[in-house]
């Protein structure tokens, strides 16, 4: 069942004559996603399954049901010279009807105020139609004020979001281009340091060149801005990845989530973390987390099925990681982990298949006789092949570990293993709880390999945000004397005739904010802002339909007299409250 207040924003589209500004529509698309992530309460569909699809031509209703979500917003944008344009529009998913659009023509130099607008007017339309939740005054924070550098920093994303060791490569050439503008630009800082810390973890600039490039570009951005989640996740890098100190990248990744629950990078760093830690029920709910904001990320299942695989279900690991390669064919580490519940499995027609046209073929199938055929020994060959005594060449993941862990050389294994620790690399951060590493365990020195400095009493319980907001803004008298005054309001002046009321309007005339407003109508009503004006105008319909002096308009032209100011929006409404079309209940009731 869909979320009530939730949401995907669906890439704009680019409507500038110019093809060059997409990463402009992508940047812009991607911040009102970032700001919407900060209104608790409501469900926001993260960046990489509503860019799932970004040019297809897919039913509304459908990607509704895909992003488990009831509302999606769509729009586009034009960009000119120093004007910008951006058309959106909100479409509730059940009856395809658009609720809300509207149209902004501003100055590119006041993009950031835009973004902000617009992001706060989403925000109200989704509470207005599905229910209260409190929003903030602001949602974005102008980060830089040179637009020129702004834009740099968008193609900069662009090419970053390509994953490619070239992309990110020139990625940094822009974000460079954009500190030169500005020299206070906090989040190219940060996008630098995560670039270089990239290439230094997959081995494309050397290690120690890429980390002092990425540790010296933290120090400027730490003294500009520490506000950004991007500050403690710039750490959990250090202390998690590097350093394997849990204590400290569990601090760091908390911070993270401080800022927002929902940051994608620190939900993933923190289900990491706890399947390194071997807490799969904590890792679990990380892992849910992630896939309830983003439903279609190929990392996320391939991230659960890690879970049942240091499980043992290995049947259930098999069904996440052949989903996870449905959506991205080309995630490697998603390869090897299927290879590995095959062999766990012992399903071998199918391991054979799925291992035809990969790297280390014969690596493969000697782990699956060690495992499945009773084989022992490892021929000499592969383990010259290894050069095992090098600690530079680490494989993306450890096949000879594993083989000769498994093997009559297990000896072997274990001081490989021990190496692997000691240089703290990731392929074996989980070695607790690897399967393959299990003839390891009884070795004189295993549990001293590495040691945890974090226990399970230091955890914080996951904060799952209830459907309601818990801030009780208004107490029951309260409630009850402005219930009254609402009602006389409404009763008194019909302000529901007015197709453009608003909750702020209303909320003026009572001397309320926005979120008391919105929670007022909630709690003493049961019902949302919309939906109460709507049963006002559509009590006013009734009336002045069965008027026979009115037997000269149509209905929509009722409708429209009654403040309803959409056709589709009426004849929805209209529907779900009676059951019936209005030309059928006219028709009943004449």
């Amino acid at each position: 069942m869909n979320n009530q207040k939730s949401i995907a924003v669906l890439p704009f589209v680019n409507m500038s004559s110019d093809i060059e500004n997409e990463y402009f529509c992508d940047g812009i698309t991607e911040e009102i996603i970032n700001a919407l992530t900060k209104v608790k309460g409501l469900k926001v569909i993260a960046r990489t399954s509503s860019f799932a699809f970004k040019g297809k031509d897919v039913d509304i209703r459908e990607i509704g049901k895909q992003l488990s979500v009831n509302t999606i917003l769509e729009g586009s944008i034009k960009k000119a010279q120093d004007k910008v344009r951006i058309t959106a529009q909100l479409i509730d998913v059940v009856d395809g009807i658009h609720y809300w659009s509207k149209k902004y023509d501003r100055e590119l130099l006041n993009i950031f105020e835009l973004e902000d607008e617009i992001s706060l007017a989403i925000a109200d339309e989704v509470r207005n139609n599905f229910g209260h939740f409190e929003l903030q005054e602001h949602l974005i924070k102008q980060p830089t004020n040179n637009i020129d550098a702004y834009q740099l920093f968008l193609k900069g994303r662009s090419l970053q979001l390509k994953w490619t060791p070239e992309s990110i490569k020139e990625a940094i050439t822009f974000y460079n281009q954009a500190i030169a503008l500005d020299k206070n630009y906090a989040k190219a800082y940060y996008a630098n340091l995560q670039c270089y810390g990239l290439l230094a973890m997959w081995g494309y600039m050397p290690y120690q060149e890429a980390m002092d490039l990425a540790i010296s570009n933290l120090l400027i951005a730490k003294e500009i801005d520490t506000s950004l989640p991007e500050y403690p996740l710039s750490y959990v890098g250090k202390f998690f990845w590097e350093e394997w100190d849990f204590k400290n990248a569990y601090l760091h990744i908390n911070k993270v989530l401080e800022i927002n629950s929902n940051h994608i990078d620190g939900l993933e760093a923190m289900a990491e973390l706890f399947i390194a830690l071997g807490f799969f029920d904590n890792a679990l709910q990380y892992a849910n987390k992630l896939l309830e904001v983003d439903p279609l990320s190929a990392n996320n299942y391939y991230t659960l099925a890690h879970i049942y695989y240091y499980q043992g279900k290995y049947e259930k690991a098999l069904e996440k990681v052949n989903y996870a390669l449905t959506l991205n064919p080309q995630l490697e580490l998603a390869h090897h982990l299927k290879c590995f519940c095959l062999i766990w499995l012992n399903k071998k027609q199918a391991f054979i298949s799925h291992i035809l046209n990969t790297t280390l073929i014969e690596e493969k199938k000697l782990l699956f006789s060690l495992i499945n055929e009773n084989a022992v020994t490892v021929p000499q060959q592969i383990i010259d092949k290894w050069n095992i005594n090098s600690p530079n060449q680490t494989m993306l993941v450890p096949y000879d570990a594993f083989i000769l862990s498994n093997s009559n050389h297990s000896d072997k294994g274990f001081l490989r293993l021990k190496e692997m620790i000691n240089h703290r690399r990731g392929q074996v951060i989980n070695f607790r709880q690897e399967p393959f590493f299990k003839p390891l365990h009884n070795f004189n020195g295993f549990l001293d390999l590495h040691q945890s400095n974090l226990v399970l009493k230091d955890f914080k319980p996951l904060q799952i945000e209830q459907e309601e907001s818990h801030s009780i803004l208004l107490d029951n008298q309260q409630i009850n004397t402005l219930k009254e005054e609402l009602l006389s309001y409404f009763k008194e002046d019909e302000p529901y005739l007015n197709p453009q009321l608003t909750l702020k309007f209303v909320a003026d005339v009572l001397g309320l904010n926005t979120n008391k407003m919105s929670y007022l109508v909630n709690q003493a009503f049961d019902v949302n802002f919309n939906d109460f004006v709507n049963s006002y105008r559509l009590k006013h319909f009734k009336t002045i339909a069965l008027d026979p002096k009115n037997s000269h308009l149509t209905i929509l032209g009722l409708a429209y007299d009654s403040g309803f100011n959409s056709k589709s929006v009426f004849n929805t409404y209209f529907k779900k409250t009676e059951g019936i079309t209005p030309k059928a209940w006219l028709k009943a009731n004449s």
